[in-house]
């Protein structure tokens, strides 16, 4: 997989920010001057709470990757472990997938 195959999602989800404040601004726009620049301020954290969920996923992903890759070499290493590694490999990803839902939940939040 080259470097730039790695950097295309990141690269979307820091465009999401970007768009969500570029569409209400435009809506705020037709509201007025003074309601554009309250609007600025809500749309940026607004954006960066979906960029930083979107974080929390992109690493909840990366994560659930690495112990999937690990736990799979080491049943290849020995095969006679593969239900207690498996085992092992499934709670570990119950846990980071809740870790990612606090946090994705914590940024909505506080944007809200």
């Amino acid at each position: 997989m080259s470097k730039l195959t790695k950097f295309i999602p990141l690269a979307v989800l820091l465009a999401i920010p970007a768009a969500v404040s570029a569409a209400e601004a435009v809506n705020a726009v037709g509201a007025g001057a003074g309601v554009a620049a309250e609007f600025r301020g809500a749309s940026m954290g607004k954006g960066l709470a979906v960029l930083g969920g979107g974080l929390a996923v992109l690493g909840a992903g990366m994560g659930i990757g690495l112990i999937g890759k690990g736990a799979t070499e080491s049943m290849a290493r020995q095969p006679e472990a593969a239900g207690k590694v498996q085992t092992a490999a499934i709670i570990l990803a119950v846990f980071i997938e809740g870790a990612t839902l606090f946090a994705v939940a914590a940024g909505f939040l506080a944007a809200a």
